[in-house]
């Protein structure tokens, strides 16, 4: 059997941390974080508050006040968004963060 996700250096078996994304439905940053988050083979939990403005204030309370999206949290950590996510792989410290289980 071919392994295409070993071909594409594609390693969703090592995934094991809690992801979760605050988006907007058409907004290119959140579909290109988006993307990178499934190429990389992760499940996350996805927040869509589009016109929402609770859950927008939800998501600046857990995003350091940051109100644009997309807003990512790696295990509870705020990472950023799209462009900071983005950084975080080309610098190979994704792949890191990924990997870390939720500690309690």
């Amino acid at each position: 059997m071919f392994d295409f996700n070993s071909l594409l250096n594609r390693h969703p078996e090592r995934v094991k941390a809690n992801v979760e994304i605050y988006t907007w439905q058409v907004c290119p940053y959140c579909i290109r974080a988006k993307l990178l988050l499934w190429w990389k083979g992760v499940n996350f939990t996805e927040y869509k508050i589009d016109g929402n403005e609770s859950a927008r204030n939800q998501m600046a309370g857990r995003a350091q006040g940051r109100r644009t999206v997309p807003q990512i949290l790696i295990n509870n950590q705020h990472i950023g968004g799209c462009d900071d996510l983005y950084q975080l792989d080309a610098q190979g410290q994704l792949d890191a963060l990924l990997a870390k289980s939720v500690t309690v």
